[in-house]
């Protein structure tokens, strides 16, 4: 007779099923542990797939940001070079204009103006200015005020001026624009 001779019968039905419950929940926490391993080796890779898509995006958006900042620097490189012709070309043109102020000033240089001869002839009072150099042949010439003279310059070089900052602003724009 078996050990469990000794107990009742009711008693050995029962350790047999308690014997093949212990048998099957160590059946089942085994599979359980596979699943488990299964699911981890899983995690893993697909935490390892993340970690190479975020290495993918992070190179490409330092890429993309270095391109940027050398479109940046180049483009201040061409509006620096740009800034010092306009510099240099209104740098000359005052130039240009204190040299003609001071030659209008010390009578070196004169203005003078075109005379209708329509207008000279119907009784205008206004004497041709004559001098040894510059005189039109036969139109008759008046010499300007050298006040109003002063005055026509510095409205040109208002206007010259103008006329440069208009030229750097659309350089500029166009810069930019590209």
């Amino acid at each position: 007779m078996p050990a469990f001779g000794l107990m009742p019968r009711g008693f050995q039905v029962t350790g047999v099923v308690v014997l093949l419950a212990v048998v099957a929940g160590s059946a089942a926490a085994g599979s359980w542990q596979i699943q488990a391993w299964r699911f981890g080796r899983q995690l893993a890779e697909q935490a390892s797939l993340h970690a190479q898509a975020l290495q993918q995006l992070s190179v490409a958006a330092a890429s993309g940001l270095r391109a940027a900042q050398d479109q940046r620097l180049a483009l201040e490189q061409q509006l620096q070079a740009s800034d010092q012709q306009h510099y240099q070309e209104l740098s000359d043109a005052q130039g240009n204009q204190t040299r003609l102020r001071d030659r209008l000033a010390t009578a070196d240089l004169r203005l003078s103006v075109l005379l209708d001869g329509a207008g000279s002839a119907a009784g205008g009072a206004v004497p041709a200015a004559t001098g040894t150099g510059g005189v039109v042949h036969g139109a008759a010439r008046a010499r300007l005020d050298p006040a109003h003279a002063q005055r026509i310059i510095a409205i040109t070089d208002a206007g010259d001026q103008g006329l440069i900052a208009l030229r750097a602003c659309q350089a500029y724009v166009r810069a930019i624009g590209r």
